[in-house]
């Protein structure tokens, strides 16, 4: 893409300060995960095709979204199992949050190979049936489960993470993001 059509990012990234707070963190990825759906929103609306607005959804989708996803499933949501007393019910939130994992992972993949399709044709999302209502439901879903994290996992970690906890969560945190640099750069280079 040429200097001239880039724009500058609509979801800034979060500040790699915050993975020492992991849990400051997690609640800066969701303010930008909401920022995501208001976006998606907007662009199933819209009557003309934003391909930097496009692209920068598709790459959030395909990295930021599918990576914090792992550091929920792989590290959080284990963390809680082991720290939570039974009268927390935690098994009970973290079971739908992770059945609402896997639909929006359905639905994501609706939504980025329908916005993969509209730049390949140059088209509005509102050209391709369907796409509009996915990319809808995808931000109506994700809301919800971003506010199901926000006003009970995230404070309930707060109360049942020791410091070493949030120390290990924070490296690890910090061990993905570098891994997860490292094989972009690796890609780049084979490309």
């Amino acid at each position: 893409m040429s200097a001239a059509l880039r724009s500058p990012p609509q979801i800034e990234p979060a500040s790699a300060a915050l993975l020492s707070d992991p849990l400051d963190f997690f609640f800066a990825e969701h303010f930008r995960q909401r920022k995501l759906c208001n976006l998606i929103e907007e662009m199933a609306l819209a009557e003309a095709l934003d391909w930097a607005l496009t692209a920068e959804v598709l790459d959030f989708l395909r990295h930021d979204a599918a990576l914090h996803v792992r550091d929920e499933e792989e590290d959080l949501f284990p963390l809680m199992r082991e720290r939570c007393p039974p009268e927390d019910e935690i098994e009970r939130v973290l079971s739908a949050l992770t059945a609402e994992h896997a639909g929006d992972r359905h639905l994501a993949g609706l939504v980025i190979e329908g916005l993969e399709k509209a730049l390949a044709e140059a088209q509005p999302p509102a050209a391709f049936p369907g796409l509009r209502e996915a990319m809808i439901d995808f931000a109506r879903n994700e809301r919800r489960h971003l506010a199901l994290e926000n006003s009970v996992l995230l404070p309930l970690a707060r109360r049942r993470l020791s410091p070493d906890d949030l120390a290990r969560l924070s490296a690890r945190l910090l061990g993905r993001r570098q891994e997860s640099a490292g094989e972009e750069s690796a890609g780049e280079e084979s490309a």
